[in-house]
């Protein structure tokens, strides 16, 4: 299990560090600026519906159904074709009525702004179609225990929009961000190109051919059946974070210019230590959890949950304490040139202290649904996800007014922190106290507090030293 975390980990460092420094170059030429906004604000939709539909309610959905599938290749093959369908479909409507979808996105903006906006969404949203593919063809390979090409592949991306930066960096704004718009697609084919790649590779496109060649066969629709059963509670029980984060754009539409960056740089270093922790070690644990569930070895599960717990909140507590004890220097460090000012920086890092708070308990309730997806229950997960948005959405509302993008933030914190609590206790206490039951607990509280006093020992002297 520890190979497998650790080869999606190493995989999502290196994705990780190449989109920051593609943010990087992009603060550089656009800063938190209008244009930067309207990019933002472009990408922001297909990546609400990629991370909804496609990383999260996808694999954790299909996943199960996969493992106790008597015909896999027919199976995989017919959930492939009846979502491909629909996805392209979603994206030929949001094609012909781009203006009506981004005003869905920014309420406040007015009529020139969203004219803008529009063709870069219709440009942008035809990722979803190529990502799709990459979710369905990793969540084939995880059922292998093969991580690292999913993970690594986000880089493809990065790369082209990489390129798209250099190559117009002299160009006006509106060239630039129509650049980067169609660097993501370029980025989205070679996502696909490498899964098909390793696909080979592994000799498992021989699985797919033959799931096509009897792709209707009878037998599979009562497990097609149950996976839509499954499917849609998992839409709104994976997407908490994704709907929140969608939300909070929109309301930062009605905040001062750049409240937009201002959230989308903070939350960049936010998913940094998410999805290299987190994400990394909840993904390489999923297949194994479920197994172990599906043969009904309820201690072998608990076991990997126990050691998982320790790992991923050490990791995440660390990152927590820099996050928010360093959340100036961090931002000075990656962002600070070109069109982003001091003032930027220390908006976004105001928003990024916010955004720390929540790590932990979006991390630990991200562990603790695996139990709940391993037993089907994705219903009763989804009403714990429900519970949780309103809170956010309430806070959003309550908090965005006194703190600006700083508020939205710190709402969709408590969310998370809602989210954890209810799933814990779904759960049952009594699993997540005999976790807590051993001496670690010492040496994690005493550890936890002499870092903090060395961070924030740290921030002081870094602080005099770059103003």
């Amino acid at each position: 299990m520890f190979k497998s975390i650790f080869s999606n980990s190493f995989g999502i460092l290196i994705s990780r560090v190449t989109g920051l420094a593609r943010d990087i170059l992009m603060t550089s030429a656009l800063g938190a600026s209008i244009w930067s906004d309207v990019f933002f604000m472009a990408f922001k939709f297909p990546n609400l519906f990629r991370r909804i539909f496609a990383e999260g309610s996808f694999t954790q959905s299909f996943m199960p159904s996969y493992i106790a599938s008597r015909q896999k290749s027919v199976f995989a093959v017919a959930i492939f074709i009846r979502f491909m369908l629909f996805i392209v479909a979603f994206s030929l409507i949001v094609t012909l009525f781009p203006e009506f979808f981004t005003k869905l996105l920014a309420w406040d903006w007015n009529a020139d702004l969203i004219s803008k906006t529009a063709p870069l969404t219709t440009i942008n949203f035809w990722y979803l179609d190529l990502i799709f593919i990459v979710t369905f063809l990793g969540t084939l390979l995880q059922h292998k225990e093969h991580f690292f090409t999913t993970a690594f592949s986000t880089v493809w991306l990065n790369i082209a929009m990489i390129a798209s930066l250099m190559l117009f960096a002299h160009s006006d704004p509106k060239t630039i961000v129509y650049a980067l718009s169609f660097s993501i697609l370029v980025g989205g084919l070679l996502q696909v190109a490498t899964h098909l790649y390793t696909m080979r590779q592994k000799g498992m496109l021989k699985l797919l051919v033959g799931g096509w060649k009897y792709r209707n066969d009878k037998n599979v629709k009562a497990e097609e059946s149950k996976f839509g059963s499954l499917f849609f509670p998992s839409v709104l029980g994976n997407s908490t974070a994704q709907i929140a984060s969608f939300i909070d754009t929109s309301l930062a539409s009605f905040l001062a210019a750049g409240s937009v960056s201002y959230l989308f740089y903070a939350n960049r270093i936010f998913q940094l230590p998410f999805a290299i922790i987190a994400l990394a070690i909840t993904t390489a644990l999923f297949p194994s959890i479920a197994k172990a569930i599906k043969n009904e070895n309820h201690t072998l599960a608990f076991q990997n949950l126990n050691k998982s717990f320790w790992l991923l909140s050490t990791l995440l507590g660390i990152s927590v304490l820099g996050g928010m004890l360093l959340s100036e220097p961090i931002v000075w460090l990656l962002f600070e040139r070109g069109h982003f000012t001091i003032q930027d920086t220390h908006n976004t890092a105001d928003v990024l202290m916010m955004y720390m708070i929540g790590l932990v308990p979006f991390g630990l309730a991200k562990l603790f649904s695996l139990y709940l997806y391993a037993m089907h229950k994705h219903i009763k997960a989804a009403k714990i996800a429900a519970a949780s948005l309103v809170v956010n959405i309430i806070f959003s509302l309550i908090l965005m007014k006194p703190l600006g993008a700083a508020g939205l933030a710190l709402a969709g914190s408590i969310g998370g922190a809602v989210q954890m609590i209810l799933t814990i206790r779904e759960i049952g206490w009594g699993i997540f106290i005999e976790i807590l039951k051993t001496k670690k607990i010492f040496y994690f509280t005493v550890g936890m507090t002499l870092l903090g006093i060395v961070f924030y020992i740290l921030n002081q002297f870094l602080i005099n030293l770059i103003r």
